[in-house]
């Protein structure tokens, strides 16, 4: 094992996955792919490049006893709630803060906890790289090799080549903002852009140092309680931080960032059609989980939280239907954008 520090970011609450993603247990806590939930295979692709010791999650406060049930082996310190929401900034400044606190000027990496990487080795291999690269101001980023126009990602635009030992390095242009699809098909034509996934790695001083360049007020405000989470002071100092993204604030404005491609397949899983790949399909080409029947039915995709229950479709097509207990979802796949509306609707009448 190499001195390295992996953190995972594990604070999101989204509702894309809704009904099975809720407030109380969001999406990177769901088993969606497999038997294990998104942000256990986030920690299983880590643990046999830092070890367990070295493996940090940052969530939110609410989520802290979900993640120590999902990731029983993790040291409860190695836990840490964020008693708000104030965005990627803070995330990234409590990170770097508290890795320096514990364990000096290591290479450390920013992680995923909800997306679906495959093969680990080739992401080893990539993220190795990035950390054995970093330092003297470097910092590194992970792109990824677009394979469709997407609109729901931000991109990175790479320069030169800096050469490389079996992936390539390359000096980072610029960060680009989720274009729009005359832009992103510009993007996959250029070849010189790739999706960013929000994956980091670089030494503690040299990120902290940008913030201390660019947003210092986070740096002072964080700095006397990183030894003092959980604490009331912790709480007070947190929330009067500013919410602000890390790429804005800080990434777009470092001077040096380099980028590496690993060779493998990312998926975010963005919504309950990007889950189509990982389930059963039918001849009607219905992706299925459960005990489903399908008579005269065709593009459908069904999910149900338990395995044995019974859901049969009956000439119809292109819906999502998700069963889980208490809650349903049945949708067009085109309406499926409505899903973030019907949400606030619901929890505005339980009010």
């Amino acid at each position: 094992m190499k001195p390295y520090v992996a953190v995972i970011m594990a604070g999101g609450a989204g509702t894309r996955f809704w009904p099975m993603s809720t407030q109380e247990r969001p999406k990177q806590f769901l088993a969606l792919t497999s038997e294990r939930s998104l942000l256990q295979m986030s920690f299983d692709r880590l643990v046999g490049l830092v070890g367990v010791e070295r493996i940090l999650v940052l969530t939110s406060e609410a989520y802290v006893d979900l993640v120590a049930e999902q990731l029983p082996e993790l040291p409860s310190e190695n836990i840490v709630g964020e008693p708000c929401r104030r965005d990627t900034a803070a995330a990234v400044c409590l990170a770097g803060l508290l890795v320096q606190h514990r364990f000096g000027d290591v290479p450390m990496a920013i992680l995923t906890a909800d997306h679906v990487i495959t093969p680990i080795s080739k992401f080893h291999l990539a993220l190795n790289e990035a950390l054995e690269s970093v330092g003297s101001g470097v910092l590194y980023t992970l792109g990824i090799k677009p394979n469709f126009p997407a609109t729901q990602f931000g991109y990175l635009e790479v320069g030169e080549e800096l050469g490389h030992s079996e992936i390539p390095h390359f000096q980072l242009k610029s960060f680009k903002e989720k274009p729009d699809q005359q832009t992103a098909e510009a993007f996959l034509l250029d070849g010189s852009y790739y999706w960013n996934s929000g994956m980091f790695a670089w030494k503690t001083q040299d990120i902290l140092d940008q913030f201390h360049e660019h947003l210092p007020q986070h740096i002072e405000i964080l700095k006397p309680v990183v030894s003092n989470l959980g604490s009331p002071d912790f709480s007070a100092a947190f929330a009067q931080l500013e919410a602000i993204s890390v790429d804005y604030a800080i990434l777009e404005k470092a001077p040096n960032i380099r980028a590496v491609i690993p060779d493998v397949d990312w998926d975010d899983v963005g919504s309950w059609l990007a889950l189509g790949k990982y389930l059963d399909t039918d001849e009607g080409n219905n992706h299925l989980r459960g005990r489903i029947l399908c008579q005269e039915s065709v593009g459908n995709t069904v999910f149900a939280e338990d395995l044995e229950e019974e859901i049969v479709l009956l000439g119809v097509e292109d819906l999502v239907v998700v069963r889980t207990p208490g809650r349903t979802l049945v949708a067009r796949k085109d309406n499926l954008d409505l899903i973030k509306k019907s949400v606030l609707l619901l929890n505005a009448d339980s009010e």
